[in-house]
């Protein structure tokens, strides 16, 4: 028999007053963190295992799936203990500063290689392991923070544009520096240490300004947490349109993951640049900088089911154009890469947006506010297609026969293995995210949700 479901409260929230830009500024800020680890494992530790500890493609990417998929179980866990949570400093918040902290912990140690490439494979599978755990109690928490703090959907629009123009600025330094720092300490196992720490400094950063920026904001009221995964996954399957949403969103998380595990082997082995990896990197992140607040109006004016549709159409199309790479000139390379950031941009915001939209309507229907159970089932799913993405590319280079080195730098490759690194990054992404689209089809739009106190 199930336990009852228990109860928790936190600050109650105005109905509709508009969030202090102190709040907007501090939570966003914890976007350092996750889009720090959202990125750099991303990025840097396929490379990591093949091109410096000599893992085959095929197991080093099956070593970057699996301990995320742990998240999968881990994240809904997470959901229901943060519903259940009740301290001084709320539901949500205390898990933003004791998983955060552990989490940069982690990450350095993931890079540490203590004992060199000898049981590399079991220390990388083990950290990266209890990495991600500690990432699911800083993200899930941290994501159902929007519905709890306003329930004015324009406002939670707007907290969420602040949020992805810090969450590209996080993927921007940390993606676009990370490899100059590798570079610059030295490449191989010294330099990916340093890049380690370097990293875990800008999750502390993330999680004090997130921590200590909410210290005054209306948290809501978390009125009851399922008190197992089972009634969680009732409870998400019951909300049509979170559960189409989720479905595209996660697809489409494995897609752009399988992108992003392939930079590095595209510079080298497409550009034959080694460090085009940071240039790359910047020409698709900072256009979010810029197009955000387009995108925004463009929700404002079109609808968010829309413009989300729109927003992947560009990444699509940008993406699937630049399997021409080989045979044009670097600029319009370059190119197609800002449009995809642009389409990217776009596609990060309405997902980001529309989430918090499904939970207020979800608590409009039922009368329960499970911000946790919600945002634990969807961080489980895209926890699930970041994994995914390195999985598909690694064994795409292992179908072209990809040769892997214990050197620090990459292996010269044939032209069968480069046109894999090629298809992988290109082709195979813009099929998975415009596919995708499909789910969209069942979803049906959220309205605003009336308050309680408001005339019928």
């Amino acid at each position: 028999m199930e336990a009852p479901m228990q109860t928790s409260v936190a600050n109650q929230a105005p109905a509709r007053a508009p969030l202090p830009p102190r709040v907007r500024i501090g939570y966003s800020l914890g976007s350092l963190v996750t889009g720090a680890f959202g990125t750099v494992p991303g990025l840097l530790l396929l490379p990591y295992l093949t091109d410096t500890l000599g893992v085959p493609a095929a197991a080093a990417g099956l070593l970057v799936l699996l301990p995320k998929a742990w998240d999968v179980v881990a994240n809904p866990t997470v959901g229901r203990i943060s519903d259940r949570t009740q301290t001084r400093w709320g539901a949500r918040r205390p898990y933003l500063l004791f998983a955060g902290l552990t989490l940069a912990v982690l990450f350095a140690l993931m890079f540490a290689a203590p004992f060199g490439r000898s049981g590399a494979v079991v220390y990388v599978a083990a950290t990266f392991l209890l990495t991600a755990t500690a990432f699911a109690f800083f993200q899930v928490p941290y994501g159902s923070m929007p519905a709890e703090m306003t329930s004015t959907s324009s406002e939670r629009t707007r907290l969420m544009t602040w949020r992805v123009v810090m969450l590209a600025t996080a993927i921007l330094v940390s993606g676009a520096i990370a490899p100059l720092v590798v570079d610059l300490g030295g490449g191989g196992i010294p330099g990916h240490r340093a890049m380690g720490v370097f990293v875990a400094a800008i999750m502390v950063v993330g999680t004090l300004c997130a921590f200590y920026g909410t210290a005054n904001a209306p948290l809501g009221e978390v009125t009851a947490a399922e008190p197992s995964l089972r009634a969680q996954l009732r409870v998400a399957a019951a909300n049509r349109p979170f559960r189409v949403l989720v479905a595209c969103f996660v697809v489409q998380a494995a897609g752009v993951a399988c992108m992003l595990a392939g930079v590095q082997y595209f510079a080298d082995h497409v550009l034959h640049q080694h460090d085009a990896t940071t240039m790359l990197f910047i020409t698709v992140v900072s256009p979010a900088l810029v197009v955000t607040p387009f995108w925004r109006r463009v929700g404002d004016k079109l609808g968010k089911l829309r413009g989300y549709v729109l927003a992947s159409a560009t990444l699509t199309a940008a993406t699937l154009a630049l399997v021409s790479a080989p045979f044009v000139p670097r600029f319009v390379v370059y190119v197609l890469v800002a449009i995809m950031g642009f389409g990217y941009a776009g596609q990060q915001l309405f997902g980001l947006a529309m989430l918090p939209d499904c939970i207020a309507a979800d608590e409009a229907r039922t009368g329960k506010r499970q911000g946790g159970v919600f945002t634990g089932v969807w961080t489980a799913g895209e926890t699930l297609g970041l994994a995914l993405g390195p999985g598909i590319f690694g064994t795409v280079l292992q179908l072209f026969h990809y040769v892997p080195s214990s050197t620090g730098v990459a292996a010269a490759q044939s032209a069968l293995a480069e046109r894999g690194v090629l298809l992988g990054f290109t082709l195979v992404p813009a099929i998975i995210v415009g596919l995708a689209l499909v789910f969209l089809r069942g979803y049906t739009a959220v309205p605003e949700p009336v308050p309680a106190s408001a005339p019928a």
